[in-house]
This record gives C-alpha cells, structure tokens and sequence, in this order.
C-alpha cells in the first residue's frame, strides 16, 4: 500500500511549511506540504507510523460511512463524508489531492452562482417553476376544492 508518505516528500519538518520554500515537487496549488502530517516521533519509527496511518484510516472510514448513511437520512450526509476525507487527508496524499481538486471545485461553482447572467437565469427559471406550481394548484383547487386527497376523515 503506497500511502506517499513514506518516501520524499513524507511532510517532515523540512517540508511542513517552515523553512521551506513552497517550490517542491509536493507542494501543489501553493497549500500545504502532502504528506503525513502526524508527530515526529511516529514518523521516525516505522511500525508506529503504519499503525497510526492504520488508525486515522479506519476513523476515516467510519466517519465517511455514517455521512453515507445519513445521505437517505436526515442530517448533513456531505458535510460528515468530507469530514471523513479531512481526516484521511491528514495522513494520505490521495485523500488531500481529493480535497484541493474538491475546494477547487466548490469554489469555481460557487464563482459561476455569483455571475450576474446566471443569476438572472436561475431567477427566470424559479419563477417560471412557481407559475407553473402555482397554475397547477390553482386547477386543483377549481376542480376539487379545498379537499386533500387522502382520507383522513375515516379514521
């Protein structure tokens, strides 16, 4: 298992940001270092260190199959699966070039919602869905009256 944290490039002190010059060939998008990001002395002993990339991997994993579970349920189901890849972020490269390439994302969507020409299209389009809501609701209401089509009267 290639976790990239184990060559150059492992997020030791020369490359977690202090002293080093962002220039690397780990460092993409002008963040932070890849690489584990756990303590020094887990890093320096190599059993340690697959135990605890053993460990963020197995709450990662547990955080992102309740986000999993919660996406037919209710509650925030995206917020806790990318909660779970925060945390596998911080020991697995492919989970951080997940998330830069996932922010990077968000954010340009985000930019386009801003863009005057979609909004205006965005507004066209909702209201154009109420009319059309509001029509339908009308023709039921004229044909059938204020009477809700279930019955809740036999009860």
């Amino acid at each position: 298992m290639n976790t990239g944290s184990d060559g150059p490039g492992d997020g030791g002190p020369e490359e977690d940001g202090a002293g080093s010059s962002g220039t690397g060939p780990d460092r993409t998008g002008g963040g932070r270092a890849l690489g584990s990001r756990a303590p020094e002395f887990i890093r320096a002993r190599r059993a340690l260190h697959v135990s605890w990339q053993v460990g963020v991997f197995v709450i990662g994993l547990a955080v992102v199959v309740i986000g999993v579970i919660m996406l037919p349920l209710p509650g925030p189901g995206w917020v806790v699966i990318f909660g779970g890849m925060a945390i596998w972020s911080t020991e697995f490269v492919w989970a951080q070039l997940v998330l830069r390439w996932t922010k990077r994302k968000v954010t340009e969507a985000a930019q386009r919602a801003l863009d005057p020409r979609v909004r205006r299209r965005n507004i066209a389009l909702t209201s154009v869905g109420l009319v059309i809501m509001a029509a339908f609701i009308g023709f039921y209401v004229w044909k059938f009256g204020l009477v809700v089509p279930w019955k809740v009267d036999d009860q």
